[in-house]
């Protein structure tokens, strides 16, 4: 049963991965688009291996604080409620700005915005 639930993970992080690829280049480039597009297959596959294990996101919490050097990964609601804007459920190295980029997933893990 172990090696389903990790067999199960690792395909559903290959799919992810590539359906973000497929759906970030579609739409034309930008100068961060491969930067853009590790950081979203990256939040995404860190919000499954985070749901998998029970972790509850209804609050909005950061999920990842480096996610990739100058990246972080948020979730919050969509659309957007109170509670994702209380300093404690975001990610603290943007506010700092020691972070720059964030990728901002709901609490379905499903991209919302990247900057």
């Amino acid at each position: 049963m172990r090696i389903f639930g990790f067999v199960s993970l690792i395909l559903a992080v290959a799919i992810i991965g590539w359906w973000t690829v497929k759906s970030l280049t579609k739409g034309g480039t930008s100068q961060n688009a491969p930067l853009e597009t590790e950081a979203v297959a990256k939040a995404k596959a860190l919000y499954l291996q985070e749901k998998l294990q029970g972790k509850d996101f209804s609050q909005g919490p950061c999920l990842a604080e480096d996610l990739l050097p100058g990246w972080v990964a948020d979730i919050a609601h969509n659309p957007r409620e109170p509670i994702d804007d209380l300093p404690e459920n975001q990610c603290q190295a943007y506010r700092q700005g020691k972070a720059q980029h964030f990728v901002e997933l709901d609490t379905n893990g499903e991209v919302i915005r990247t900057h």
